[in-house]
């Protein structure tokens, strides 16, 4: 069954704060909810953004009513536009910079997303008959977050996305393909699951891609060799609950979830601080 070494997935495409601009601090627009304390408007700076760039009530953002700063995850993309792209030229001290670099963000944000599951896929000892095509993938975007910021906001990224989504949705058959669903447990297939009473269900080798999971209670669930690609799990209760060997899954998903000390996660996911 499906392997995935922590290692394979480069430090690369996981987000490193220490060397980023807070630029999703900035750049991104959010509205007053349950996951935001209020409104700010994209290319604005947040108002808990410190001098330095660092959140000052990082420690206590779902305490403050951060949550949906608590659960974002930009795959890398900060520290590559802040770093590489603008060779660490910051948007305060470089003020012509600033528009261009909140808009690029978001673009490497999707690019670097696309990597981290490519480089998932190419872990996973079922796509090894793929894995060419995978490499080529990985180069082909490596070499697209490499542009200057000019021809990085005339990509088009549906298409290139497209040509990747391909290469998910085989890695995706070629593990699921091996998962007999043969329990007498096993939850009927839906779009969406919002709130659905699925406690102890099975759904081992479910594609629940695009899945909408919102307050979902899969309590002692079977959830293994699942695709999770895009799926909605926040407040799903996923306590006891068994994960392993499913793909797609980020850290930024399992953290918007609940769940306590049985659930399983795969091995390249941290138990979030705030589980039980």
């Amino acid at each position: 069954m499906s392997k995935l070494f922590s290692s394979t997935i480069p430090s690369s495409v996981k987000a490193d704060c220490e060397n980023c601009f807070g630029l999703c601090c900035v750049a991104l627009p959010y509205a007053k909810s349950s996951d935001f304390a209020f409104n700010k408007d994209g290319g604005t700076p947040c108002k808990n953004l410190s001098s330095d760039y660092r959140c000052s009530i990082h420690k206590d953002l779902r305490k403050n009513g951060f949550r949906g700063c608590a659960v974002y995850e930009c795959f890398g993309a900060g520290q590559k536009v802040s770093q590489k792209t603008y060779r660490g030229n910051d948007w305060r001290n470089n003020k012509s910079l600033a528009k261009d670099m909140f808009e690029v963000f978001p673009i490497m944000q999707q690019l670097h997303e696309m990597l981290y599951y490519l480089h998932e896929a190419l872990s996973l000892q079922e796509t090894l008959p793929i894995h060419n095509q995978l490499k080529a993938a990985i180069e082909e975007t490596e070499n697209l977050t490499n542009l200057n910021p000019e021809e990085i906001l005339k990509l088009d990224v549906p298409s290139h996305r497209f040509k990747v989504n391909d290469l998910l949705l085989q890695t995706s058959e070629m593990v699921r393909s091996q998962i007999k669903q043969n329990s007498k447990n096993q939850a009927k297939k839906r779009s969406e699951y919002i709130g659905a009473k699925l406690k102890g269900a099975s759904l081992k080798g479910a594609n629940l891609r695009g899945t909408l999971l919102i307050a979902a209670d899969l309590r002692n669930s079977d959830l293994r060799f699942v695709d999770f690609i895009g799926a909605d799990v926040r407040d799903a209760n996923l306590s006891g609950a068994n994960l392993t060997g499913s793909i797609f899954l980020t850290q930024a998903q399992v953290n918007s979830a609940i769940g306590d000390n049985q659930t399983k996660l795969p091995a390249h996911l941290k138990r979030p601080e705030h589980w039980v």
